[in-house]
């Protein structure tokens, strides 16, 4: 059977009994959810690859030393690993006592409509995005997780569910709280979210 086809537990149990390229494909599989949410959870393009290595470290690691059980989950276990160890970062980052910059992840010099439209269009859109990244980021942590979970990363609310430990219905309940949350902060500023 082609390696693509298998499972993740045909993945798990073939690279822990030493097939090494199982290990490539189960990267290549889980890559950008993962990625996805890391970086809009840091939103630094650097820590985010950083964090992101970790992670495939610890995950590699822990196969070896047979500490994952498989229940069928293992994206939500990735997730998981991914992140303790942004929880373990900001939790250095506030024992040192950084100061972070104004929060602005955008480059707008490498910003994708700069060449499709023109360069008011993508001004409007830049805006448009730092203005939602605000809203996101001021919701209490448990309705924020699940809007980067969703709507940035891509998971399912199975998923979502699975890698936060609640139920399917908490997750809903928590992404029903911040559109309501969002919707209470763009009548209040007068948000304008199109063109």
């Amino acid at each position: 059977m082609n390696a693509q086809q298998m499972t993740d537990v045909e993945l798990v149990q073939r690279y822990v009994s030493g097939h090494e390229p199982s290990l490539e494909v189960l990267i290549n599989r889980h890559k950008t959810k993962v990625f996805n949410y890391i970086y809009h959870t840091v939103k630094n393009q650097e820590l985010a690859e950083d964090i992101f290595q970790d992670t495939f470290i610890k995950v590699v690691k822990s196969l070896k030393q047979n500490k994952y059980q498989d229940n069928g989950k293992l994206l939500s276990w990735i997730m998981r690993i991914a992140h303790n160890l942004i929880i373990d970062h900001f939790r250095k980052e506030k024992q040192l006592k950084r100061v972070q910059a104004d929060g602005k992840d955008l480059d707008i010099m490498n910003f994708k409509l700069l060449t499709e439209g023109n360069v008011e269009d993508a001004m409007v859109d830049i805006q448009i995005k730092q203005d939602i990244r605000k809203m996101v980021d001021v919701l209490p942590e448990d309705q924020k997780e699940v809007v980067v979970l969703r709507h940035f990363v891509g998971l399912s609310f199975k998923e979502i569910a699975d890698m936060t430990g609640v139920s399917i219905n908490t997750a809903l309940g928590r992404m029903r709280y911040a559109l309501i949350n969002m919707r209470k902060m763009i009548d209040e500023k007068e948000i304008i979210l199109n063109r």
